[in-house]
């Protein structure tokens, strides 16, 4: 998914409702480079064909006149809920950070998922605790039980990032439960936190703010771990280890749903450095089944996307300009090139390279590499015009980055020819 016009970033109000898959997004619609918060929407009855909506919330309200920022959806009683951070900010001499900005969670709703309600604050930002900064927002709603809980990404005072826990019965009033920060700084704010259960395992994600220093890529990365959640009392204890959403630097801000068979899909958004042709910038990668097995959390794509790559070809050359799949096993020292994006095998990672299909100048991480991996282990490689995601080991890590400019080469130095397979119309 891309912006029809304009530009894209984060996923918001992700959800199966009425026979249809719902994804919001941050949308721009009159600046590619970004600009003033709307939501747009797509839908889809399969997340294959998807149907643009159009824009259904505006910043239009004394409550969010200076933007419609991130926030997620609940179905619930046949009804669509939406949640998100509605942005004030004043003129005058302000930091905007401790002052001169309001950011309060606002909730409507709809009957059809088209058409949305009156706009009401569910926790005003006079309401938040005395110790974080005016940098509260991107509110998760699901039900807990009987109960509907919600997470909030935080900044406090100390420049240390947080969340904060509320709870409701009735989704209209909200009550302040918890708070949960890390001794030393882990990010100065997290954004977009989403917190659920897979397999058994409660799974955290979320997107600390310059949580790596010294760089020339983005220093705001997304993670995921496994902590330990007590649903009873809403308090979290973190792990030791946690993992990049995606090795490739660009992935930001994701969020999940449940799909209509039960699977939990995570959609995020790829950061772009410049728009495409000058008329839009910013897209989402793949819709991705996340799954936990062995302390270790997957990302694979979605099946039915994958089946659909059934058109086997033996040149590539007629799919720079569309969407292709390469099946190869890479091995130590074997490599490949896609028309000017090349991946190797080298001290048994997976590592990537953009400098040739890349805005020169334009920040963001050239070389890019997985964790170690077990030899020979298969990747899947799905091509776009302007990204490329590569899902390793069955998808036990994911690598993926904007192009530009894409040729229509493709080598490969391997022992076993790779599989390239177009979409099946």
């Amino acid at each position: 998914l891309m912006p029809p016009v304009g530009w894209l970033n984060d996923p918001n109000g992700l959800c199966w409702y009425k026979g249809r898959y719902h994804v919001f997004f941050q949308y721009s619609p009159f600046e590619a480079n970004g600009g003033l918060k709307f939501w747009g929407h797509y839908s889809s009855e399969d997340m294959i064909s998807w149907r643009y909506e159009g824009v259904p919330l505006l910043p239009d309200s004394i409550y969010d006149c200076h933007g419609v920022y991130s926030g997620s959806a609940i179905a619930e009683k046949d009804k669509l809920h939406l949640f998100y951070t509605g942005n004030i900010k004043m003129d005058g001499d302000y930091d905007y950070i401790n002052n001169g900005r309001q950011s309060s969670t606002l909730h409507v709703e709809s009957a059809d998922g088209l058409h949305f309600g009156t706009k009401e604050v569910a926790v005003s930002c006079e309401d938040y605790p005395e110790n974080y900064t005016c940098h509260i927002r991107d509110p998760k709603v699901w039900k807990e039980g009987e109960e509907y809980r919600m997470i909030l990404g935080g900044r406090q005072k100390s420049d240390q990032g947080a969340v904060l826990f509320y709870r409701s019965e009735d989704l209209k009033n909200w009550k302040f439960d918890s708070e949960l920060t890390t001794e030393k700084a882990f990010g100065y704010m997290w954004e977009c936190p989403d917190l659920f259960n897979v397999n058994g395992r409660s799974v955290f994600v979320f997107s600390p703010m310059e949580l790596i220093e010294d760089t020339d890529g983005y220093a705001d990365r997304a993670i995921c771990m496994l902590p330990e959640f007590d649903e009873k009392t809403c308090t979290m204890k973190f792990p030791e280890n946690w993992q990049l959403l995606d090795c490739g630097g660009d992935l930001y801000a994701p969020q999940t749903m449940t799909d209509a068979d039960g699977n939990r899909i995570s959609i995020a958004w790829l950061r772009m450095p410049e728009p495409v042709d000058g008329i839009w910038q910013g897209m989402f990668c793949l819709p991705r089944v996340v799954d936990v097995q062995n302390d270790h959390i997957y990302f694979r794509v979605l099946p039915a996307i994958r089946d659909g790559f059934c058109k086997k070809t033996d040149s590539l050359v007629s799919a720079c300009g569309e969407c292709a799949m390469i099946r190869a096993e890479l091995k130590e020292g074997e490599s490949l090139e896609i028309g000017g994006y090349k991946i190797w095998r080298q001290s048994g990672k997976v590592c990537a390279d953009r400098t040739d299909v890349y805005p020169s100048g334009a920040k963001g991480w050239l070389h890019a590499e997985t964790p170690q991996l077990k030899e020979g282990d298969l990747l899947e490689i799905f091509v776009d015009p302007n990204m490329i995601e590569i899902y390793a080991n069955n998808g036990e890590y994911v690598l993926s980055q904007a192009v530009y400019g894409l040729g229509e080469t493709f080598s490969y130095k391997m022992e076993k020819k790779p599989e390239i397979y177009l979409w099946n119309e």
